[in-house]
């Protein structure tokens, strides 16, 4: 199984998801797809396999994906304080992978009927829905 971890910014998300995964016994292969180096490296030094960063990386990986996973900003064009291109988001969009997305309210996003944790909290469930799919 192939997941891609889409991160931005400090990659902080992206390496704290893959972290739990590797924690959590997951030997899938893991692509660290950053929009900049800066977070591309930060999930590298988390345990991905690969890695790779910007804007075709995310569309070359997100149509190889069984999993995509990251924060709610990546199917949402000129997200992330615009690093998330409108292509970036198509390309995760119309992916047929699994998409796992990591709620998150700099976004603008609120979900109806979901509380309010703590960032921990989701990225531990976006960790264990994962889990479940390897």
């Amino acid at each position: 199984m192939r997941i891609v971890v889409i991160d931005g910014q400090g990659g902080g998300f992206g390496r704290s998801l893959i972290e739990r995964l590797r924690a959590g016994g997951c030997s899938c292969e893991i692509i660290a797809v950053g929009t900049n180096a800066a977070a591309t490296g930060a999930m590298m030094k988390a345990g991905a396999s690969a890695g790779a960063t910007g804007e075709n990386a995310v569309i070359v990986n997100a149509r190889r994906a069984d999993v995509i996973a990251g924060p709610m900003g990546i199917v949402l064009a000129n997200s992330m304080l615009g690093e998330c291109s409108p292509a970036m988001a198509l390309a995760v969009a119309e992916s047929p992978a699994r998409k796992v997305l990591i709620p998150v309210s700099k976004c603008g996003v609120q979900i109806a009927g979901l509380p309010e944790l703590p960032l921990a909290e989701y990225i531990a469930d976006a960790a264990r829905r994962i889990l479940a799919l390897c």
